[in-house]
């Protein structure tokens, strides 16, 4: 694991004070290195990519944000995305897209937080603890699956290629 910083942006100052007062059993880790790509985020860490978790930000034909979560060795399937909702295929979100609807940007949104339709794929839930996105791309939360699933109140169901 690379070094943790102490000094916080506005962003992980706002999920840091989230996850406190919802009284998760997470922890917000802050480091001096990027956590943007998978690869970066597991040597930043310390982890294997299979305990890093990627949320996919997508836009459905009514403009609502859908949050894909799957492993971060995994890909989503906007087929099976839209097949669970039973909606058409949905888009991926522009970065600007992510940051108005989640208030985090690419590359740090977290895996809660914000009013999105959550649906998580079961090969996360295979693990009892997994890394998201920590509000920037220099922060990880490290979470437990079930606390992870009771906060976003997502959905658990097959979204992988």
């Amino acid at each position: 694991m690379t070094e943790l910083r102490t000094t916080l942006d506005a962003h992980e100052r706002r999920l840091q004070q989230y996850m406190l007062q919802q009284g998760m059993d997470a922890e917000h880790l802050c480091f001096q290195d990027s956590c943007h790509s998978v690869t970066e985020a597991a040597d930043t860490a310390g982890c294997a990519p299979q305990e890093l978790v990627k949320n996919v930000c997508l836009v459905a034909s009514d403009a609502q944000i859908i949050v894909a979560i799957v492993r971060g060795t995994d890909r989503v399937s906007t087929t099976r995305v839209g097949k669970a909702l039973g909606t058409e295929r949905p888009r991926t979100a522009t970065p600007a897209e992510i940051l108005d609807a989640t208030g985090y940007p690419c590359g740090g949104t977290p895996s809660f937080g914000y009013q999105a339709i959550f649906l998580v794929d079961p090969k996360v839930m295979e693990v009892s603890t997994v890394y998201s996105g920590g509000g920037s791309t220099r922060a990880l939360v490290r979470v437990g699956t079930e606390s992870l699933l009771a906060d976003n109140g997502g959905r658990v169901v097959r979204i992988r290629r």
